[in-house]
């Protein structure tokens, strides 16, 4: 057999593949795989963004924002079937909060709370950025919502714990930092934070106890000074004439 003849149905063969190859993958990507690859994408970016920033350093919280926003901006559905629109509004939240953009993280974890009403993370984000908003009543009931969900989040402890003290109830923010110690026993933040609360409680005590005393002396030498110094009344003006014929 000539063996021209396999190479030239070879060559053909190989033709054939590469051309409608590219055909197939056309046909079965269709503008919604398409779009919901892209949302997958973005969010994969940001996170691996995310997953690289280190403590205290500078990170581009602004470019993962950024990716998050694409994301949302494109097919969402197969996000939503793995719940990777819980991470990216948790994660989206968290990036705004690192920003400052404590109303916009509001407004991200709001967004994602209608979703998942009851993601623990979701209501810790959300207190947080309202306590840097200075709205403490708010923060709090956050954290009360987040404790609620994850008995068991010791960031969400300490935080409740921070914002109690705050607002000076002292002895609310000491049981908060001492369930903290009990899910994370080395802890620092929530070591320190019991340390100050229990200061503060203490001071508390010391100082209304100081203010009781004052008052009760206060109103101990009211009550002396009336019954000592107080004129006695005058007679009514009947009196006066009765007490005249008599004489």
């Amino acid at each position: 057999m000539d063996i021209g003849k396999y190479v030239i149905i070879l060559a053909v063969f190989l033709v054939a593949v590469l051309t409608v190859q590219p055909v197939l993958s056309a046909t079965t990507m269709t503008s919604d795989n398409l779009e919901k690859d892209i949302a997958t994408s973005y969010f994969n970016q940001a996170q691996k963004l995310l997953a690289s920033c280190v403590p205290g350093g500078t990170c581009d919280y602004e470019m993962a924002i950024s990716l998050y926003d694409k994301a949302l901006a494109s097919n969402t559905t197969m996000l939503k079937k793995t719940d990777g629109i819980l991470y990216l509004y948790q994660g989206k939240s968290y990036a705004q909060i690192e920003q400052e953009k404590y109303s916009d993280a509001v407004a991200t974890a709001d967004a994602g709370l209608a979703l998942y009403p009851d993601d623990a993370m979701l209501w810790n984000n959300k207190g947080y950025a309202l306590q840097r908003l200075g709205k403490t009543q708010d923060a709090l009931a956050s954290y009360d919502k987040s404790v609620t969900f994850d008995r068991n989040y010791t960031i969400a402890h300490i935080n409740r714990g921070d914002v109690l003290s705050q607002m000076g109830r002292y002895t609310e923010a000491v049981a908060a930092y001492t369930r903290a110690n009990e899910t994370d026993p080395f802890n620092i933040a929530a070591y320190e934070g019991l340390k100050a609360a229990k200061t503060g409680e203490a001071e508390s005590t010391r100082t209304m106890t100081i203010l009781s005393v004052i008052i009760l002396i206060a109103i101990t030498g009211i009550v002396v000074w009336y019954l000592k110094f107080r004129k006695p009344a005058e007679p009514a003006p009947e009196e006066k004439k009765a007490k005249s014929k008599k004489k």
